[in-house]
């Protein structure tokens, strides 16, 4: 074999073969199975479930802090626009109160709220369990907070997680010191 041959069968062999490594970096990995909800609530129940979840909080000890104006103002225009069906622009508000006071637990929780409303499962997650960690750890908000997170992990399929969430809302509820 001449060396000139050589050469045409080494890029004949060599060519493809470097298509192929280059198209094989470029591959993804394999897309992920698609997950099975376990409700079939809409999320608009969820959140009417979150809510819920509250109760009155009577006869138990909730914190709550004090209230900047400018942010009540936003908050208010929220839930009108909530109401009114423009979850997006609610969304806008409670993002500029969050701008204020980015450490308020109730705000956080309000905008996850309005997160899973817009189907964003990922942010209601990250800004319940945000809301968890700044919070007082007990009481109504936080009963809000981790059934976020259960109505999450319902939606992505965790039965482990969704009942890990529900068990953490029994402990939430603690009653008062007592009075002397």
């Amino acid at each position: 074999m001449t060396s000139r041959t050589f050469r045409e069968t080494s890029l004949r062999i060599a060519l493809p073969c470097a298509l192929l490594v280059a198209l094989a970096a470029c591959a993804s990995a394999p897309p992920a199975a698609p997950t099975t909800a376990l409700t079939s609530a809409t999320p608009v129940q969820m959140v009417a479930t979150i809510r819920a979840s509250a109760g009155d909080g009577e006869g138990e000890l909730s914190v709550q802090p004090l209230r900047d104006n400018e942010v009540e103002d936003l908050r208010d225009q929220a839930h009108r626009l909530e109401a009114q069906g423009h979850v997006a622009d609610a969304a806008k508000a409670l993002d500029h109160a969050i701008e204020i006071v980015p450490g308020d637990p109730a705000l956080l929780q309000e905008r996850a709220e309005v997160a899973l409303l817009l189907g964003d499962r990922a942010a209601a997650a990250s800004l319940a369990e945000r809301a968890f960690a700044l919070g007082s750890q007990v009481g109504p908000l936080c009963r809000r907070h981790w059934t976020t997170l259960e109505q999450v992990r319902l939606l992505e399929g965790d039965a482990a997680g969704a009942a890990a969430a529900r068990a953490a809302v029994d402990a939430c509820r603690v009653g008062p010191p007592a009075r002397y």
